[in-house]
């Protein structure tokens, strides 16, 4: 028999005789029932309600009520017995039921009710069904209980106590089952953890060779901004072109040595200035002016002593910190000896140049104070040095601090001058032809109205306007005062007298030439005057300029001629259209024979050289007679007319105009 049901009907006549048999779905003959027959007895029995046996939870029997906890699922009419029975050796369910007809009209047959016997075995699908059911791993019955290792063993006991075999089967792990599905992917995720840590070791360690490279380099780039910091330090405190301290370091010396300076040693600040060094580094050009610089820093090293500190401030000006002396003489022996020194002749890119120093020197505890303050009162001793002729050495005195201090304000009161324009008058004083007749030109003259000084002559603060650099914007102001004049009076000539420093400014003959095209006047009209001074500073920037302006139109008139430096070489070399003799000469005719011998020679040295000679200071009649009898093509002083303003030029010219030559 198969595990397939297989039916078997009897009647009450019959008992236990069967009436028909199926097995797998197929008829067979009824003697095949005998195998079952022993096995279904006692369910039989049980059905037709002949054994006392209580149910088990799959039945349902006559006069038993069904037991706690029954699974029976049928019809509350239905009678059936069902167990666990062995057939043949093989492990099986038996189930008995009756057959219930729904006719009622059917007669009733107490205890002969036809049955349904039917029997599956366990060893078959249905095992197979229970293992994919219950996760139970190769599930098989067998009549022993003995089993592979790891197996599980199970008795299959009907509910009347007989044994009918055995279950075995192989405990279905889940966490086998998960690690068998999850295997491949944590083998994957293994391997790639396994890769990522050994590209984070890869990593870690390509870093750590990065660090160990960064940490050198950082350690080198320690080195080098220490010793950048270093070298900074030195720039800082350093002056690059010579390698003397600077600025900085001299103020810091200078705190130094006069913080416990006792009051029976003399300590002393030298300021020290060149002279003519802008004219040496306009001529050979910043390289030249460099190697001059250097060549003075070897020289004042060369005489100071252990104690002192040599600086340079910037450009051209140096400072000395003395220590301690015994005298003020012995300062004052120091200064010379510079002094001396920076006389001698220079060797610059193969050019022997000349140049002097300006030395002013605030000596402590004469002059009390910090260093700040012996600073201060060296600078002005140094600018009494040059205003006193230059090449020397002054010590500071109490008298030079007042005058410092009114120059000081002039120079605050100028600049406001300048700016507002209204304080500033431009006079004309007229040029008269040799006999002292008719006028033939005016020279233009700066006075200052000042609020609280009153009318302050040129002498009075054209010094102050080149020290400070104001001289220029002054010179520009009266240069186009002087062109409008002349826009005004055509037929004569006005002279404009420039200051050396004016003279000597970069770029100075081309913004005289812009100055007059814009004020609308003609460059012939204009007669420049310069002082003799200028040919000694200068050769060739000097004589570019002066041929600059001749060839623009205007005329070149060397002004004070025979108070400097007047030689034939000199005016052969730059050209210039008129002389002016100075009127220290005019004044002393009649007193000093000498005067009128230097006029007729000048006279003379102009006629030959082909120069119109012009005398001013003219005061007096005789002093006229003379002048026009020594030769003097034009004359001018007091004499015909004091400066006067523009305004006032109608007035005093009247019809004595003439046209200039």
């Amino acid at each position: 028999m198969s595990s397939r049901t297989t039916p078997t009907r009897s009647s009450a006549a019959t008992v236990g005789r069967p009436a028909y048999l199926m097995r797998d779905g197929q008829r067979r003959s009824p003697a095949d029932y005998a195998a079952l027959a022993a096995a279904a007895l006692p369910l039989i029995r049980a059905a037709r309600g002949k054994t006392s046996a209580a149910p088990n939870p799959h039945e349902r029997l006559p006069r038993h009520r069904l037991p706690a906890g029954s699974t029976v699922r049928t019809s509350p009419r239905a009678i059936h017995a069902t167990d666990l029975v062995a057939l043949g050796g093989r492990p099986a369910i038996v189930s008995v039921m009756r057959i219930i007809t729904e006719d009622p009209n059917a007669p009733a047959r107490r205890g002969g009710e036809p049955l349904l016997v039917s029997a599956r075995y366990l060893d078959t699908g249905f095992v197979q069904r229970l293992a994919r059911i219950q996760l139970v791993a190769g599930a098989r019955l067998s009549a022993s209980p003995r089993h592979a290792p790891r197996e599980q063993a199970l008795a299959l006991v009907s509910s009347r106590g007989r044994r009918v075999g055995y279950l075995l089967w192989r405990p279905d792990r889940p966490g086998a089952a998960v690690w068998r599905t999850m295997a491949p992917t944590a083998l994957a995720a293994l391997v790639a953890l396994l890769a990522t840590l050994a590209a984070l070791i890869a990593s870690v360690f390509t870093l750590v060779r990065s660090d160990a490279r960064s940490l050198a380099r950082l350690n080198a780039a320690h080195l080098a901004l220490q010793a950048k910091e270093a070298q900074a330090h030195h720039l800082a405190y350093h002056d690059t072109l010579t390698g003397l301290p600077n600025r900085a370091a001299f103020h810091q010396a200078g705190h130094q040595l006069l913080a416990p300076a006792p009051p029976d040693e003399v300590r002393a600040v030298l300021l020290i200035d060149l002279d003519r060094f802008k004219q040496v580094n306009d001529t050979l050009g910043h390289l030249g002016g460099d190697q001059l610089i250097q060549l003075v820093a070897a020289r004042l090293q060369a005489l100071v002593g252990a104690g002192d500190v040599v600086a340079r401030l910037g450009g051209d000006e140096f400072a000395v910190l003395v220590g301690a002396r015994a005298d003020e003489a012995a300062v004052g022996a120091l200064a010379g000896a510079m002094v001396a020194a920076l006389r001698e002749p220079f060797t610059v890119l193969g050019t022997h140049v000349f140049i002097g120093a300006s030395i002013g020197i605030a000596c402590h505890p004469r002059c009390s104070g910090d260093r700040a303050e012996l600073m201060r009162m060296a600078d002005i001793a140094m600018y009494r040095a040059k205003a006193e002729g230059r090449d020397g050495h002054r010590f500071f005195t109490e008298d030079m601090d007042e005058s410092v201090k009114t120059r000081r304000a002039l120079e605050q009161d100028l600049r406001r001058a300048i700016a507002g324009q209204h304080e500033l008058q431009v006079h004309y004083q007229p040029r008269m032809n040799a006999t002292g007749a008719r006028v033939i030109g005016l020279e233009a003259l700066v006075r200052w109205h000042h609020p609280e000084r009153g009318l302050l002559a040129p002498d009075a603060f054209i010094p102050i306007a080149e020290e400070t650099g104001l001289i220029r914007e002054l010179g520009a102001c009266v240069l186009r005062d002087a062109c409008a004049v002349a826009r005004a009076w055509p037929a004569l000539s006005i002279a404009v007298n420039l200051s050396p420093v004016q003279f000597r400014a970069r770029g100075m003959a081309a913004e005289l030439i812009d100055i007059v095209r814009r004020a609308g006047a003609r460059p012939q009209q204009i007669e420049l005057e310069v002082t003799e001074s200028i040919l000694l500073d200068d050769d060739e920037a000097v004589r570019d300029s002066l041929a600059a302006l001749r060839r623009a139109g205007f005329r070149i008139a060397l002004d004070d001629f025979g108070t400097g430096y007047s030689s034939l070489g000199y005016l052969s070399k730059f050209e210039v259209d008129k002389i002016k003799i100075d009127q220290s000469f005019t004044r002393r005719l009649g007193e000093s024979a000498d005067a009128a011998a230097i006029i007729q020679a000048v006279v003379r040295l102009g006629q030959a050289m082909g120069l119109a000679v012009s005398a001013e200071g003219v005061e007096t009649r005789e002093q006229r007679a003379f002048l026009e009898h020594a030769g003097c093509n034009e004359l001018q002083g007091f004499l015909f007319s004091a400066a006067v303003p523009a305004g006032a030029l109608a007035a005093l010219l009247g019809g004595r105009v003439e046209a200039a030559a």
